[in-house]
């Protein structure tokens, strides 16, 4: 059993990307928990709780992305696609539909007058495709603006290199400025366009749906691209990026928190890119800090070595079904029950 738990770790790993993503995956569950905490705790913890997903974006667009653009610069057929494809969703899709299946099944089992073929949108991520306005398996909001950028992305991209004959790295940038400036634009006229009054409408017509997230990941994808490109540049400048990315996170993080999320235009358009700014920022320190030892250097590479499968099962899963499905007023006492527990709103 202890072998079978056990988690190998990779020479090749990147400890600075570890970190990172184990920082993301960490956010998200502290996040989704505060509610299981004293309210007392939660100014503390909302200020401490960066934005997960958005550090997710950004960080799965220069992985995946540099990936992307050596498989673009070094084959001309289009097999190499697919096998970018294929690698992908083999990561990613089986996993998701344990999960998937095993959450409608406690749903059909314990749910009066549950309806699971209304749920079908889940199998081609189409949950946030328009809006989102699906709360079953909500957390894959985030999973599902992935698929459909790594999906469409290197569409585009192929067309640009191997049908109209532009160079890899214009193509790269090109595309990078249109999908930014394009999916802000978008932001701004549909933060004219739709009233924004509270949480869940921010939600769903700015946070949760594909169209006004992909620019997150192309400012991943744009990083790789300097990575590939500006290789000395990337290096040489390491340190101050850093220390300029993380003011950048303070500052979005103290606004955030001051503004009690007034749901003005910084909040429903411009936030999304200044966090992906200073996430990239800190982006080429983190790329070349290659080794560690230690605790600490072991639990942060073993939480990113399990971060995806902390994300599908964390939350719907383990918080919603099973956790506040606990009677802790009788497991644990009724007055504490009380002071530590409240149901959390979908």
């Amino acid at each position: 059993m202890r072998n079978f738990l056990k988690v190998h770790i990779p020479e090749n790993r990147i400890y600075g990307l570890d970190l990172l993503r184990a920082l993301a995956i960490l956010f998200v569950v502290f996040g989704h928990g505060k509610s299981l905490l004293p309210e007392v705790t939660y100014p503390t913890i909302t200020y401490l709780t960066f934005d997960g997903v958005a550090i997710f974006f950004v960080l799965s667009g220069f992985l995946i992305g540099g990936i992307l653009l050596r498989i673009l610069n070094n084959s001309e057929n289009k097999s190499s696609l697919f096998n970018f494809w294929s690698r992908r969703w083999l990561r990613t899709l089986p996993n998701y539909f344990l999960l998937f299946f095993l959450i409608l099944a406690i749903h059909i089992l314990f749910e009066e007058n549950f309806d699971p073929w209304s749920k079908s949108p889940y199998l081609w991520f189409g949950q946030n495709l328009y809006d989102h306005k699906y709360f079953f398996f909500s957390e894959t909001w985030s999973l599902s603006v992935e698929e459909w950028f790594y999906l469409l992305i290197p569409l585009v991209l192929f067309f640009l290199v191997r049908g109209l004959k532009i160079s890899l790295r214009y193509s790269l940038f090109i595309l990078s400025f249109i999908i930014i400036a394009g999916v802000t634009i978008f932001r701004v006229y549909r933060f004219h366009d739709i009233p924004v009054e509270n949480m869940d409408q921010w939600d769903i017509h700015f946070r949760r749906q594909v169209i006004t997230r992909l620019d997150s990941l192309m400012f991943g994808v744009a990083a790789a691209g300097i990575q590939m490109y500006f290789a000395e540049f990337w290096k040489k400048y390491k340190n101050p990026f850093f220390i300029i990315g993380v003011i950048i996170l303070i500052v979005h993080q103290t606004i955030e928190f001051k503004s009690h999320f007034s749901f003005g235009i910084y909040h429903c358009v411009f936030s999304f890119t200044l966090n992906s700014i200073g996430v990239v920022f800190i982006l080429p320190f983190l790329s070349n800090l290659k080794s560690g030892s230690g605790f600490f250097f072991r639990f942060f590479t073993v939480v990113s070595l399990i971060s995806y499968s902390m994300y599908l099962v964390h939350y719907t899963l383990i918080k919603i079904r099973i956790v506040e499905n606990i009677p802790w007023d009788e497991t644990i006492g009724n007055s504490v029950a009380i002071a530590f527990l409240r149901p959390a709103a979908y």
